[in-house]
């Protein structure tokens, strides 16, 4: 079952161990963030600034990893659909429908992935110019 491939080069197993691996540099990066952002704060002004750049990295990094959960229960629904049923023609969804399925799955994976950047770039460029 893990070994099952979600996309091209993409199987459950390798989606479980990005869920672990982003949720590790997920901490690391935000660890970092704080330590590069902490000497910019020197009033409560500048506070109001930078604290919402670090809640909105920090809602995007646990968005990211809830898409990718589901993504994962979601195959983890269609792996076993067709074991039960012997990936006979009574499976509860068509072969269609679940390449439908994947197709949606990576259209989020990579619309999550393209928000993080923009969020990045952004914080990258108000800490850059503070």
């Amino acid at each position: 079952m893990s070994d099952f491939e979600i996309f091209k080069g993409k199987t459950l197993s390798s989606l479980f161990k990005d869920i672990h691996d982003n949720s590790v540099e997920k901490k690391d990066q935000i660890e970092l963030l704080i330590k590069k952002l902490e000497p910019l704060i020197k009033n409560i002004g500048d506070a109001t600034i930078v604290v919402p750049l670090i809640k909105e990295y920090l809602d995007v990094g646990v968005k990211n990893d809830e898409q990718l959960i589901k993504i994962a229960t979601i195959v983890q629904r269609l792996v076993s659909s067709s074991a039960r049923t012997g990936g006979t023609e009574h499976e509860m969804i068509t072969e269609e429908e679940k390449q439908q399925l994947m197709s949606e799955l990576e259209e989020v994976a990579f619309d999550v992935q393209d928000k993080i950047d923009e969020v990045s770039s952004r914080s990258e460029g108000e800490s850059a110019s503070g």
